[in-house]
């Protein structure tokens, strides 16, 4: 077995990190519902009141632009509570994603 030298560990130099590239944390994320074949409209209307709290006004609305529109964005914030906040619409049998908003 081969023992390791002081004069076999040579020191690597330190890259500093580009901060031309840094991510613009102030951009919060929003969650995105999709239009699906599967759910019903009041079941979709319901799972945004249980979810967000959202008055049957704003879960209907919501609801609509996901009927019609294809998607509708129903909540932002942080990466972490998009996180969480798709993974309970999944839990709800909703299809839901994510994605940084738009600047």
């Amino acid at each position: 077995m081969h023992q390791l030298s002081n004069t076999d560990v040579q020191p690597t130099g330190v890259v500093d990190p580009n901060t031309d590239d840094a991510v613009d944390v102030d951009r919060p994320w929003i969650v995105l519902v999709w239009n699906d074949p599967i759910n019903l409209m009041s079941y979709v209307t319901l799972v945004l009141q249980k979810l967000f709290g959202y008055s049957l006004e704003k879960a209907t609305e919501l609801m609509l632009d996901v009927h019609h529109k294809g998607r509708a964005v129903v909540s932002s914030g942080t990466r972490e509570r998009s996180e969480f906040d798709v993974y309970r619409l999944h839990e709800h049998g909703l299809w839901a994603t994510m994605q940084r908003e738009d600047s």
